[in-house]
């Protein structure tokens, strides 16, 4: 009987709720009156609802980058009215809650300031020349009420005359706009000010280009070639499951990034640089990149990745193909759009496999561990990062080309990776409509292949075991060379810099000559073999020193001499090329021509 009853109260508390989210209306102002002070204000109107007190929560992390930022650290001047604008009783109950009393009032309005001068792609800013905006920065949500529709109106500065979302417009309401839930508000970034706009069609779909600031980009070639990455994209898929898109980019003076959404992102990339060839490829890489998540992450997504739970971390072991694959097909979308030969995207992989292969963490921390541990590594990178970590981005970028040689080769040319996003997307995206898990991942990609991927995911994904790269690059008459092996040249392994006129460690790489003789960062390095050096000296006495010799290192330890003794190993960098291999057979050149998109 107890049971029986306790099953009707809580049945009948699911109604209760169920029946105050349908009878609660709530309605977002953002303000801005002074942006040189670096305050966006809010308002929150709540009507309709039927309980005794109303929660408030802060989101404390931006999806897309997956770090605890603690946004509630710059909420200030919270307060709260009823309906006849008396003041309710209301208190901080934790980091990122704040619970109003409502004292028998159905509606209640809050206000509070925001304080926002970090510009960055996962923050938001506002100075005297513009406002930018990321959600989970900015707005409260009603605890337990995620999914209640509102609206939200946007009062700019005076001297500000645009608006720039992805946002739906209310019709016959300037700068207000519907909002489905809190999911979309928070992945929803806002540009206001007096940005430049321009629009292109591609794939059937317009697109937004806001330019903030200035830049020696040329807008009509920038036209061509960001519609040439849209096509390609959209033909991996089959379909571009937008109305509209909206980039949002902020030129400035040394930053880049992005940050993907639903149907819009934001870019930061250098003023300067868009008309020198590697930047303005760059800045193409990274369009594609953030573009491409509009399916991959936004669609095709971890089930841990939404709906999102903004007051904790997220955890997941399948960033390394989000951001890792992503990072692959935006090479290979600027070679399928022509911005890449082949051979100049055979250098940007050999460049990147060096780059792992350099680096000690690619031995201590797999790719699932790297995406799990980024919510305390990631972003957090300390001294001894280099020789422990290593990036889902790049190790998961060379995975998927990985699984892209494989598939092609399983299949005799006649599929590849993509046929596994389209699974994706059209099974778990559209049929579905929810995320996968790691197993149901795995799976599509064996599907897709035909074959037991066990010893793949065991080794190269949840292992760090050396991968067999020209077992690979071997199915399409490929072979990778490491160049460096053929070097004389020493590593010392140090990174240093300056730093008031003194040359400072900055790092010491795990298993070189400074790692196993005791040099630390911070060590000031004064001289070498008596010799007073500056980096240039310090080279050379490295490069002159015969292999299996010492180097007498005097330096300054927190301000203590200290005498070290070096002694120097023949250990090259590692630097690899791709070549061809010389008589390819049919079945080689099949697999190479698909790979490279080779008609």
């Amino acid at each position: 009987m107890k049971k029986l009853f306790l099953i009707i109260l809580f049945t009948l508390s699911i109604f209760s709720f169920i029946d105050a989210q349908n009878n609660t209306s709530l309605k977002y102002t953002l303000s801005m009156s002074k942006p040189y002070t670096h305050y966006f204000e809010v308002e929150m109107n709540v009507s309709g609802y039927n309980k005794d007190t109303i929660e408030f929560l802060m989101p404390v992390w931006a999806p897309g980058s997956y770090l605890i930022r603690e946004f509630s650290k710059n909420v200030e001047f919270f307060r709260a009215y009823d309906s006849k604008n008396n003041p309710l009783l209301f208190e901080k109950t934790n980091k990122y809650t704040w619970k109003v009393y409502l004292n028998k009032s159905k509606s209640v309005r809050v206000m509070y300031k925001v304080y926002a001068f970090e510009l960055s792609v996962r923050t938001s800013f506002i100075d005297a020349s513009h406002g930018y905006i990321n959600g989970s920065s900015i707005f409260m949500y009603i605890k337990g009420m995620k999914d209640l529709p509102s609206t939200l109106k946007i009062i700019p500065f005076k001297d500000w005359k645009k608006v720039s979302t992805g946002l739906t417009p209310v019709k016959g309401k300037k700068w207000e706009y519907s909002v489905p839930n809190y999911d979309i508000l928070a992945d929803s970034p806002i540009e206001i000010g007096n940005q430049n706009v321009y629009q292109f069609t591609a794939a059937g779909i317009p697109h937004n280009i806001v330019m903030y600031g200035d830049g020696n980009y040329n807008i009509d070639s920038l036209k061509i070639q960001m519609a040439k990455i849209v096509e390609a994209e959209t033909n991996v898929f089959g379909e571009n499951p937008n109305k509209e898109y909206t980039f949002i980019i902020h030129n400035l003076g040394n930053r880049g990034g992005g940050l993907e959404h639903l149907n819009s992102t934001t870019l930061q990339f250098r003023r300067w640089a868009y008309d020198t060839k590697n930047r303005s490829k760059s800045f193409l890489g990274l369009v594609a990149h953030e573009y491409f998540h509009l399916w991959n992450v936004k669609r095709i997504r971890a089930f841990q990745l939404g709906p999102f739970d903004y007051q904790n971390e997220n955890y997941t072991k399948l960033l390394w193909e989000m951001e890792g694959l992503t990072t692959y097909y935006s090479g290979q979308i600027l070679l399928r759009a022509g911005f890449y030969t082949p051979g100049e995207y055979l250098k940007n992989v050999s460049r990147s496999i060096s780059s792992l292969e350099n680096r000690p963490g690619n031995k201590v921390q797999s790719a699932a561990m790297s995406s799990f541990d980024t919510w305390i590594k990631f972003y957090r990178r300390n001294e001894n990062s280099y020789n422990t970590e290593v990036s889902y981005y790049t190790k998961g970028s060379l995975l998927g080309l990985l699984l892209d040689l494989e598939i092609i080769k399983d299949t005799n040319g006649k599929k590849s990776y993509d046929d596994v996003l389209r699974f994706l997307y059209n099974k778990y995206y559209k049929k579905l409509k929810r995320g996968f898990t790691d197993s149901e991942y795995k799976a599509a990609v064996e599907k897709v292949a035909g074959e037991n991927l066990d010893d793949f995911f065991n080794n190269y994904v949840n292992g760090t075991k050396e991968v067999n790269y020209n077992k690979y690059f071997g199915y399409a008459g490929l072979q990778l060379i490491d160049e460096g092996k053929s070097s004389k040249k020493k590593n010392l392994g140090l990174q240093t810099k300056y730093k008031e006129n003194k040359l400072i460690v900055t790092g010491v790489v795990l298993g070189t000559p400074a790692y196993d003789n005791g040099l630390n960062v911070n060590d000031e390095i004064i001289a070498v073999n008596n010799y007073r050096v500056d980096k240039k000296l310090l080279d050379k006495f490295v490069d002159e020193t015969p292999a299996g010799s010492i180097l007498n290192f005097l330096v300054a330890r927190d301000g203590k001499l200290l005498k070290l003794k070096v002694k120097l190993i023949n250990n090259p960098v590692k630097k690899f090329v791709i070549n061809k291999i010389p008589n390819p057979s049919e079945k080689q050149i099949i697999v190479y021509n698909k790979w490279l998109r080779i008609k």
